[in-house]
């Protein structure tokens, strides 16, 4: 950065570290002068050019008409020298392509442009002048010409003679289109009457519709409150949801859910084949619809077509008195019906006589009838219930027989032995003459334990562990939180 934008505070933290504090004043921006001539020497020079006499470049350099060879210097054939200048340029003078560009050379490009651009136009005006006037000898010579016609004629002529300058409101062309992005998509004409009230200036309120300047969109209605058949403007999303945008919207979704069941289809790609899917989609769904409707008519019927409404329903009148209490209910005058279910009612079979439902045990659903639980079961009468009765019973029965000649495991005590791990029972009871023989084994392992030479290659070991031996050695065991452990051996 070589200097803070306007707009930054000074006073707050900036980026001031990132400037380019340094500056060489030797850095220029200028560029050569060309053409620009310094000196005309009136003599050769030693050293000059040998073709034009300048100092300032070699005899391979020289732009000029070759000199010939052995021709007198005279001041007509000296060359005046050539200013030369070196600069020392910055990062953005070496990289400015433009640098040295003088912009006043570009008006003969445009002045050649506009040349030939008003030799086209004067061509083609007497192109139609000539064809106009040939026409008109032709219709004269044949005599068979109206007064109308003469008077397109003339009329058409002399809009040609008229000054283009003149009809430049009508081809005006304006940049910039509204776009989303604010870019420009092309030229197209401006043809916004210039009376018509802007869209921001329908409603001045702030909470109303919002205005985007720079796309020159109004999303929502500005007065969605007013009559619609007064106004002429109802938001920019109205074009969104009528006319051909909306069919194209449907379009776009008909390609999308096509690409995403596997169909090799995309709108930009190939928007013939798109519109083509997409008719013979709605082509398809007209008839499935038509093909359903004509299925359903044939199974239920139409009764809209085949019988006519009773006058009751069209009229919403009859001529039958009805006389009702203070309670809404009829007195006199109809017959009251009965909630009927939509359920079959009253309908016995299997040979039932009482329907599903009418009997309940045990949590079960069955027939009065018969006393059965399964619902498309066959009506047995009384004498199923009587043998359904009698096979309870004999179950019963049964089931008694049984848990009386089934005998009881005999349980057996279990004898508590004192094994390694576990405490000592209270009734055990141990020899003393095992027990010392036990101790004194016991003594012999620790001094195996401490000596490893006095054991025997013949060592014997036995799992069995009597009482006797488990006390032996719960007597010997070191206890390590015993504070005289070391006295007692």
């Amino acid at each position: 950065m070589s200097s803070a934008p306007w707009y930054l505070n000074a006073e707050k933290p900036s980026l001031k570290h990132q400037r380019k504090w340094k500056s060489d004043p030797n850095y220029t921006k200028s560029w050569y002068d060309r053409g620009a001539k310094i000196y005309q020497a009136n003599k050769y020079r030693k050293g000059a050019c040998e073709n034009c006499g300048a100092m300032t470049h070699d005899k391979k350099l020289c732009m000029e008409r070759p000199r010939k060879v052995g021709a007198k210097w005279t001041n007509m054939h000296i060359a005046p020298d050539e200013k030369v200048e070196t600069f020392e340029l910055d990062y953005d003078g070496k990289r400015d392509r433009w640098n040295g560009y003088d912009p006043s050379t570009y008006a003969r490009v445009i002045e050649q442009y506009e040349a030939r651009e008003a030799a086209r136009r004067k061509y083609l005006k007497e192109q139609q002048l000539k064809k106009l006037e040939e026409k008109n000898n032709n219709q004269n010579g044949e005599g068979a010409v109206s007064d109308e016609d003469d008077d397109e004629d003339e009329l058409k002529v002399d809009e040609a003679k008229v000054d283009e300058s003149k009809q430049m409101d009508f081809a005006k062309v304006e940049k910039r289109v509204r776009t989303t992005g604010g870019g420009s998509t092309g030229t197209v004409r401006n043809l916004r009457i210039r009376e018509d009230t802007a869209k921001y200036l329908l409603n001045l309120d702030v909470n109303s519709a919002h205005y985007d300047p720079k796309t020159r969109s109004m999303r929502e209605d500005p007065l969605p409150d007013a009559d619609p058949n007064e106004k002429f403007y109802e938001g920019d999303n109205q074009n969104r949801i009528s006319g051909q945008a909306l069919d194209f919207k449907q379009l776009n979704m008909h390609a999308w859910e096509a690409f995403e069941k596997g169909q090799d289809i995309h709108l930009q790609a190939a928007p013939s084949q798109a519109e083509l899917l997409f008719q013979n989609y709605k082509i398809i769904k007209e008839k499935l619809k038509s093909k359903m409707k004509d299925t359903i008519m044939e199974k239920y019927g139409n009764a809209a077509s085949e019988e006519a409404l009773p006058r009751e329903l069209l009229l919403g009148q009859s001529e039958r008195e009805i006389e009702y209490d203070r309670a809404g209910r009829i007195i006199k005058g109809q017959e009251t019906s009965l909630p009927r279910s939509k359920y079959e009612e009253d309908v016995f079979i299997n040979n039932h006589t009482s329907v599903w439902g009418s009997w309940w045990k045990d949590h079960q659903w069955g027939y009065k009838c018969c006393k059965q639980t399964i619902r498309n079961s066959y009506c047995t009468g009384s004498a199923g219930i009587e043998a359904a009765e009698a096979a309870a019973e004999l179950m019963k029965a049964n089931i008694a027989r049984k848990e009386a000649t089934e005998e009881k495991p005999i349980q057996h005590e279990e004898k508590r032995l004192a094994t390694w791990g576990t405490d000592v029972p209270d009734d055990l009871v141990l020899d003393k003459k095992l027990l010392a023989e036990a101790l004194k084994k016991e003594d012999e392992r620790k001094k195996e334990e401490r000596d490893e030479r006095k054991r025997k290659y013949n060592v014997k070991w036995n799992d069995e562990v009597t009482p006797e031996e488990m006390e032996a050695y719960r007597m010997k065991k070191i206890h390590h939180h015993d504070p005289i452990k070391d006295f007692l051996h």
